[in-house]
């Protein structure tokens, strides 16, 4: 959610502002701005709604300037305005803001800014506020420490002040930044993406700690006054990882790297047939002594843990309990010293998975978490990590981030089993189906073409449903989420054993309904349910394992997956709703990449 890019060196800001801001449009926005410190003394502003290359057609080239400030705006206080979009300028202060500022009415009130603001937003108001500071002690480090000690919310702020050329200063609370220097100067930004092009070594800012960012170095302190040294991580991923690739959108590429994706997860952590997480430095005791499981996650990355808590509880008979990381602080949560809880996010800086995960360790719990970006804040403030190694992924809809998530679950799982007594072959058996997944990823995506064809007959509904039973209506909810997300079709996922319950009143003549019964112990009651649908009018694609007998009657459309076990379904199932909403979004004409009002990371409540 929002980008932000800042740069100070030897190249033309403008330049590098603009590369910064088109490596981060995945991350979802509605307008777009740049500020510039001029080689003669002045400062040069610009914003426009839109996308990037409108913000790119009112900034003329040849700008004189080495050090500048960019962002992308998602709006949350205030319209999609050009006024509203970011950066905001307020005496010698030009500030940009990714996050929340709660208490701004107050603040405004308080200091008298009322009827000064050119904008609606919580950022301007925080421009005024060091600005105030600003001209009292002509001392940026004072008028940010200042401000900062007032200021409630989330933030990551970029400031240029405009007497002081050439230097750029930072600083955080939730809402992420990473930074680095290189031979080509020094960069600030929301997301590692934008600094591929001039570097792959760089370090996650820490929380409250100002920087200071200058032509050939970043000066990083507390706000007392204490120089710290963060450590520096390597990106693994070169800049073409974040390209196309020939693909005409990065959700399909991302789609077809999914095979790849899952070895580069599972494979590292096997030794002889059997998971173990050494490299990790996870201790088996954390397996062991748990009494109980609680997931905590949001949208796709929840959904893998439905899966993983119907397989762990399968596999070990150990209560595990899902929850949404937006609600599990407003709950009363049943943790304590027996819980493990697992933290799953994609990006690893989720807000509500964050606040979610600090008030798990509060209550005493071990936190493992399962996330995507080495050095992200949940990764730091957890007591154990297992990456996955998907590498960067660009769309917004998750699609390989899914795929790998899912894998940690089932490592987890064989890993579990094998500490709390479980027979090593019965392990080994169960490792081996989990490798076997990567091949019937690379089956299901050869069923590009029929998935294709089946969108053009779908696309035009204004409702779809997703059923299934047991493990088949955890796998059915990411399917549902995947086509609404980027389709804007309505579509639900329901237990197909409910459907008499009240959901079945919603179904007409021709709606799409997407059956899963890859399950053998209770496929014939799932066929049953389809059967019901079908007697209605729906148009049913049905998703079968391999041979499974089914007549003509109960479906439209049956598509076939080549797996012998119903525990490992999903991986196939998952690529075949993939691409049915991929391409159902691309029949109505829709950006797969950047589907409306949504960000890839949510960094504010």
């Amino acid at each position: 959610m929002c980008g932000i890019i800042g740069y100070t060196g030897p190249l033309q800001a403008r330049d590098v502002v603009l590369q910064g801001l088109r490596q981060l449009e995945y991350r979802g926005y509605d307008s777009a701005g740049m500020a510039l410190l001029t080689d003669d003394g002045d400062f040069y502003l610009r914003k426009k709604v839109g996308q990037v290359s409108a913000l790119e057609a009112v900034c003329e080239p040849g700008i004189p300037s080495h050090c500048g400030i960019g962002h992308t705006r998602w709006a949350t206080h205030g319209g999609v305005t050009d006024a509203n979009a970011h950066p905001h300028a307020v005496g010698k202060v030009i500030l940009l803001h990714n996050g929340i500022i709660e208490n701004y009415h107050t603040i405004s009130r308080q200091f008298g800014f009322e009827g000064l603001a050119t904008s609606e937003t919580d950022t301007e108001v925080a421009a005024q506020l060091i600005d105030y500071y600003y001209g009292q002690t002509q001392d940026p480090y004072e008028a940010i420490r200042k401000a900062i000690h007032i200021i409630d919310g989330s933030y990551a702020f970029c400031i240029l002040f405009t007497d002081i050329p050439g230097t750029i200063y930072a600083i955080r609370n939730v809402s992420p930044l990473v930074a680095a220097t290189s031979d080509q100067g020094s960069f600030i930004a929301s997301d590692v993406t934008a600094l591929i092009p001039y570097t792959k070594r760089y370090f996650a800012v820490p929380e409250q700690h100002i920087l200071t960012i200058t032509e050939d170095a970043i000066r990083v302190e507390t706000m007392e006054g204490e120089i710290i040294h963060p450590d520096m991580l390597e990106v693994t991923w070169d800049v073409e990882a974040a390209q196309k690739g020939g693909y005409p959108h990065f959700m399909l590429k991302e789609i077809h790297e999914q095979p790849e994706v899952f070895r580069k997860t599972v494979t590292p952590r096997l030794r002889d047939g059997l998971p173990n997480f050494d490299a990790e430095g996870i201790p088996d005791s954390i397996f062991e002594e748990c009494k109980s499981i609680q997931v905590i996650a949001c949208g796709t990355a929840m959904y893998a843990g439905m899966v993983g808590r119907a397989i762990i509880e399968m596999q070990l008979r150990i209560p595990v309990t899902v929850s949404i990381a937006s609600e599990f602080r407003y709950d009363t949560p049943l943790i304590d010293e027996s819980t493990l809880v697992i933290v799953v996010s994609q990006s690893g800086e989720t807000i509500d998975t964050l606040a979610a995960l600090r008030l798990a360790k509060e209550c005493g719990a071990k936190v493992l978490s399962i996330v995507n970006v080495k050095g992200s804040t949940i990764a730091r403030e957890s007591d154990y990590v297992l990456y996955t190694h998907a590498g960067p992924e660009i769309a917004v809809a998750s699609t390989k981030a899914y795929m790998v998530q899912l894998s940690v679950f089932y490592l987890i799982a064989a890993r579990m089993m094998l500490v709390r007594g479980k027979n090593q072959e019965e392990v080994r058996a169960f490792i081996s189906n989990l490798t076997a997944a990567a091949d019937m990823i690379e089956n299901a995506l050869e069923q590009e073409e029929t998935l294709r064809k089946q969108a053009e007959k779908m696309a035009f509904s204004k409702d779809a449903f997703y059923i299934g039973r047991g493990l088949d209506y955890a796998f059915s909810l990411e399917g549902a989420l995947k086509l609404k997300e980027i389709s804007y079709i309505h579509a639900e996922a329901y237990a197909a054993g409910e459907l008499k319950h009240g959901t079945i009143a919603l179904i007409e003549p021709g709606v799409p309904v997407i059956a899963l019964a890859t399950q053998d112990k209770i496929f014939n009651k799932t066929i049953s349910n389809i059967r019901e649908v079908k007697a209605r009018g729906a148009y049913v694609i049905l998703i079968t394992k391999q041979g499974a007998s089914v007549s003509d009657e109960v479906c439209d459309i049956h598509l076939e997956i080549p797996v012998e076990d119903d525990r490992f379904t999903v991986f196939p199932c998952a690529v075949l709703w993939q691409l049915l909403a991929y391409y159902t979004a691309y029949v109505k004409g829709f950006d797969m990449d950047k589907p409306r009002n949504l960000a890839k990371s949510v960094t504010v409540e």
